[in-house]
């Protein structure tokens, strides 16, 4: 296999929505960052680029925190004439720490975006993002289909798949259909593959089948335990609650995965209660016994 035959994933921010530490939180975790008085790295929130040939690259998710991500990554600068690396963003729902960075790409001439039917009736017609987007640029809006493969460029197609869910929809339509979606990202030349699914409710035999014989998965992350907002007395919903699997306890994530045949597994969307992104907690080296990996921002993967 020739060196370029590679698909590389940059991690631009490896926090759930708000970040870590979060603005407004003095959980441990946050408190520990801002004072230093334990091991562990701040994180802007969640999103990671892919590219085949570090010249065009594609965004998964569009943060709040975009900007700086972008300018943490010198391949994502631009070039002559305001010329961007960036050709697409791809869209795994429509939550806001997934989306908001959308506004702050309003400077594009165009914005190419690949979302479900249901994620781009959310940003239409609930939440508004879409339309304010279109006030200042066009958007090539793409129909994510789960199941149909679609080709980004020379070397690089992805596939979504259904995430099952049934987390309230703030916005939007109520159906759960195409609400959530995960990437499977294919380097076409060696028939490699990376999964992206940052947010998922449980993980069911289909999306087990999803998962199986690929390179690299990038896993949600968000909670340690169910009841882990509840037990800092932060908010009255589990994880499941609010749409995502836990790392431990039962039906959660880690046991599963550990016995997935996916050659690296990394954990992405860390909430900033989760005490994994504490360096020297047991959840910690619990999760680093199985050989699973918890995100930095900039880290890169080459599948």
């Amino acid at each position: 296999m020739g060196v370029w035959c590679r698909m590389w994933l940059r991690v631009l921010g490896a926090a759930a929505g708000g970040g870590f530490p979060q603005w407004n939180c003095d959980c441990p975790g946050c408190r520990a960052v801002r004072a230093g008085s334990r091991p562990c790295l701040p994180r802007t929130q969640s999103s990671v680029a892919v590219s085949v040939d570090r010249s065009s690259w594609f965004l998964l998710n569009a943060s709040p925190d975009v900007r700086a991500q972008i300018e943490a990554f010198p391949a994502l600068h631009p070039q002559p004439g305001r010329a961007t690396p960036v050709r697409a963003v791809l869209l795994t729902d429509a939550e806001l720490d997934h989306t908001l960075g959308l506004l702050l790409l309003r400077e594009a001439r165009a914005l190419e975006l690949h979302a479900t039917a249901a994620v781009r009736e959310t940003l239409c017609e609930g939440s508004a993002l879409l339309r304010t987007l279109e006030r200042y640029c066009a958007v090539d809006w793409r129909p994510v289909v789960p199941g149909v493969d679609v080709t980004l460029g020379e070397g690089l197609s992805y596939r979504a798949f259904d995430v099952p869910t049934r987390k309230a929809a703030r916005f939007g339509p109520g159906r759960a259909e195409g609400r959530v979606v995960g990437y499977r990202l294919t380097d076409t030349r060696s028939g490699r593959a990376a999964v992206y699914l940052p947010g998922v409710q449980e993980l069911t035999a289909e999306v087990h089948a999803q998962l199986r014989d690929c390179a690299c998965l990038l896993l949600d992350g968000t909670c340690w335990s169910d009841d882990e907002m509840a037990r800092l007395g932060l908010a009255s919903k589990t994880a499941r609650d609010m749409g995502h699997v836990p790392m431990d306890g039962p039906g959660g994530s880690l046991e599963q995965v550990a016995a997935l045949p996916v050659a690296r597994t990394i954990y992405v969307h860390l909430n900033n209660t989760n005490p994994v992104l504490l360096e020297d907690s047991p959840e910690r080296r619990a999760v680093e016994r199985r050989g699973v990996e918890i995100a930095t921002d900039g880290l890169e993967v080459e599948v």
